[in-house]
């Protein structure tokens, strides 16, 4: 026999090596503490207590638990690398229910326990990893099954019962270990790039402060520097007409971004398009929110869709002077009265806030000459390209990272296609 031969034969023999089985094969659940607001310690007291808060959607450990001052039984003892899932949700988004977390090694020894919201997946065949597992849970098919599983109009709970029917595929332990060890490797990388978006994150908002803020320029008010118009409102007569228009509201407006995954449209007659119409370089401000966080979050408009697109009056829109301002600036600016709390200042309303073009006209600006504003937004610009590229990166290395997983665990991406590339 060739070793060409002798090889295929080796490839055939682990790739019937794996097996379909179901999650109660080769694991039982074991279900949380169900406790009392009054055995929930302060800091440092009782012992670490993990909930919904500590895993992330999708799966994973978010490093966030209470203390726990009640009475623990054996089994409900964690240790590191133990794996609980989610069993509760508190939203219909179907991102938590039945996500997993792998316990990490700084909770071992403490007596960590968890709550009634999470159930542990305890192996009971040495033919599985949790480590494996935890893979297994992140993927497609079992996203899909808790998903199918997890009735409820308002909370989603976990038919726990049902559980232990999940079928998947389960190779041998040291191909499980490959698995594992190129996922970890992807994860790796993405860590680190989010680590370094969020060092960055910091200096930035703490640069732009220091411009906005710079006592060597004297402050103008805010509408000698912009002007500053609303949208019209939205009304049933709006609805249908002649000239059907696109236009953007507070649910399109982000944190230095704009979400256009849903522009709605009303009519707008050709003198309001050319009124409320939005031109490059537009910034645009959430006038108002039943959340404070949101008030004052801008973004700018950088003709991402075709013209005409108007607005709402749910936001505010503030044009550079010609002249006298560059709309780059503006946008810096906002992104610092947001930060700062600046908007949130002049906001006016009880319960919901909201902030209006006559407030936010009176705000102080400090306006340097058009030369230095050029050089503090190539600055300001330059880390915010940096910033982007970085979160750009790291969402399109877990689109990879998911694709590999379920390609991974369905056999259809061979395990040492990747290793030497990860």
């Amino acid at each position: 026999m060739s070793d060409h031969q002798r090889a295929g034969g080796a490839v055939s023999r682990e790739r019937e090596e794996w097996e379909q089985t179901t999650l109660g094969n080769i694991a039982e659940l074991v279900r949380g503490v169900t406790y009392k607001s009054s055995e929930l310690g302060e800091a440092g007291e009782g012992v670490p207590f993990l909930s919904l808060k500590s895993v992330t959607p999708g799966g994973g450990f978010q490093g966030v638990y209470k203390t726990f001052t009640g009475a623990v039984k054996p089994d409900r003892v964690l240790a590191s690398g133990d794996l609980v899932i989610a069993v509760t949700e508190q939203t219909r988004d179907y991102t938590l229910i039945g996500a997993p977390a792998l316990v990490p090694g700084a909770l071992d020894g403490t007596g960590a326990t968890f709550s009634m919201d999470l159930v542990k997946v305890k192996p009971t065949s040495d033919v599985v990893s949790t480590a494996f597992l935890n893979c297994v849970l992140q993927g497609p098919d079992a996203r899909r099954f808790m998903a199918e599983h997890s009735p409820g109009m308002k909370v989603l709970h976990l038919r726990t019962r049902e559980v232990p029917s999940f079928k998947f595929l389960l190779p041998p332990l040291h191909t499980q270990e490959r698995i594992v060890e190129v996922i970890c490797a992807v994860d790796d990388q993405i860590t680190a790039l989010e680590a370094e978006a969020e060092s960055l994150s910091p200096v930035l908002r703490r640069r732009r402060a220091d411009h906005m803020t710079d006592d060597s320029v004297e402050p103008v008010r805010a509408e000698h520097a912009f002007n500053f118009s609303t949208g019209v409102r939205r009304t049933p007569d709006r609805a249908s007409g002649p000239y059907m228009t696109p236009y953007l509201r507070s649910a399109n407006v982000g944190y230095g971004t704009l979400n256009l995954s849903d522009v709605l449209e009303m009519n707008y007659d050709p003198a309001e398009r050319e009124k409320f119409g939005l031109r490059y370089g537009d910034v645009l401000v959430s006038e108002g929110s039943a959340s404070a966080k949101a008030v004052g979050m801008p973004a700018m408009w950088r003709e991402e869709l075709p013209a005409p697109v108007c607005t709402q009056m749910t936001l505010l829109r503030l044009r550079a002077l010609e002249g006298i301002c560059i709309p780059e600036f503006v946008f810096h600016w906002s992104m610092w009265a947001y930060e700062s709390g600046a908007f949130l200042d002049v906001a006016g309303g009880t319960n919901i806030k909201h902030i209006s073009a006559k407030r936010s006209k009176g705000m102080a600006v400090r306006l340097p000459s058009i030369d230095r504003q050029h050089e503090v937004v190539a600055e300001l610009d330059a880390m915010e390209v940096a910033l982007t590229a970085l979160r750009a990166e790291a969402i399109r290395l877990r689109q990879v990272r998911a694709a590999l997983l379920s390609g991974l665990l369905d056999r259809t991406i061979d395990i040492k296609s990747v290793e030497s590339e990860v």
